[in-house]
């Protein structure tokens, strides 16, 4: 997967160029939809399934397995195929799997789970390579917008899924959006086969970063800033409504989170890739995210929408931050394939955890005072990796050293 020009395979060709933008954009906004857009539709598909919640639960969490557990074997995957077939056949099977959740048929649901899930940690790991392929001199500002396009895709299932509802009498309808979506994405990547200087490398070679410190430091804060935003998209409405907030302030503040880091996942990798060193980024980013998770702890009901859009601010900044540093510490496209594949795989295991830990603290201390100092000691461990990871070298492979 090299490129044959170090301006990529594009410079001078601008039509295409933009047609490779759309293209990849299209492809990071079906990477959320098709998961998230059940949350709004539990009390509709319980139903329809018959399903108690745990077993409705499978839907959210099992994805986030397949993610840690996939994404270690892309590289293998591009060493065999190129990434633009890649990238076709898995939004061929993004458009499946979302089809099988339609069903009335529980394990069935489940199958079209597994296949959404394993295929979007292909798609993840892919597209940050891509992007180095693609875009070499662009790769913060593409970073940029990916990583809004996949905040986007995720808002737009939720916000869509209860007013397709209402519109069409069905929950069917706003699920089926997502499986049509990739579909149409086909028509952007078919041209993608025909640009030469990114594809199978002719003599693949293994490439593995396990021994590498950089990389470790990469993977870890890639997992924690993963642990920190699917613990506090689960339990924050629960915090604030076991402190006294109604449903829809606790509702309001969720939903900050999001859009709040929109123009941080824009504005980060920008900044990245014109620094040698990204300290004052990780720096910044740590003093936002233990200033809104202090103020939970410490009075929670005094200024939600303060912590709320702190927390934001400091969940979309390290997501982008935790991107780039995959494309900015990596010489090659391999290299940064093989890097977004061990960072994420382990990353969104340690995610898995998340939700899961902070629930049974809670369970276990009463309250919510326990799972929250747990946070702000995992602020304190993301800073000390991020600023690591924000050392101006390169990850080495493991060939490559004596």
């Amino acid at each position: 997967m090299t490129t044959t020009s170090p301006d990529g395979p594009f410079h001078g060709r601008p039509v295409i160029a933009l047609l490779a933008i759309v293209a990849l954009m299209l492809a990071a906004a079906n990477l959320r939809g098709g998961l998230v857009v059940v949350g709004p539709l539990v009390v509709e598909i319980r139903a329809a399934l018959d399903i108690s919640a745990s077993a409705f639960s499978l839907l959210t969490t099992l994805p986030l397995l397949c993610f840690g557990v996939m994404s270690i074997c892309v590289p293998w995957l591009t060493r065999r195929w190129a990434p633009q077939w890649l990238t076709i056949a898995g939004l061929m099977v993004i458009s499946l799997g979302v089809g099988l959740r339609l069903v009335d048929n529980y394990p069935l649901v489940i199958l079209g789970t597994l296949l959404l899930g394993l295929t979007i940690a292909v798609l993840n790991v892919l597209i940050p390579g891509l992007v180095k392929a693609f875009f070499p001199r662009q790769v913060g500002l593409m970073t940029g917008l990916y990583s809004v396009t996949l905040s986007m895709g995720a808002g737009l299932g939720v916000y869509l899924a209860v007013p397709l509802l209402e519109q069409f009498g069905s929950w069917r309808y706003p699920v089926a959006l997502w499986a049509i979506l990739p579909l149409l994405c086909l028509l952007f990547w078919l041209p993608m086969l025909k640009v030469r200087g990114v594809g199978r490398p002719a003599n693949p070679v293994r490439i593995s970063l396990w021994r590498d410190t950089l990389a470790w430091s990469i993977t870890f804060y890639m997992g924690l800033q993963s642990f920190y935003f699917y613990s506090m998209a689960t339990w924050l409405p629960k915090i604030l409504l076991e402190n006294g907030l109604d449903a829809h302030d606790a509702g309001t503040a969720t939903a900050l989170i999001n859009l709040v880091g929109i123009p941080f996942n824009l504005l980060m990798p920008i900044l990245a890739a014109k620094m040698r060193s990204q300290r004052l980024l990780v720096l910044g980013t740590f003093i936002v995210s233990f200033a809104g998770l202090a103020g939970l702890w410490w009075q929670p009901a005094a200024a939600p929408l303060l912590w709320a859009t702190l927390i934001g601010m400091g969940c979309g900044s390290a997501l982008s931050l935790a991107l780039s540093f995959f494309v900015l510490r990596s010489a090659n496209t391999a290299q940064a394939t093989a890097l977004s594949a061990m960072a994420q795989s382990i990353g969104y295991l340690l995610a898995a955890l998340g939700p899961v830990s902070l629930g049974l603290l809670r369970d276990v201390g009463g309250d919510w005072q326990w799972a929250l100092m747990l946070m702000l000691a995992l602020q304190l461990a993301q800073f000390t990796v991020g600023w690591s990871a924000a050392r101006p070298i390169n990850v080495v492979p493991d060939q490559d050293r004596n």
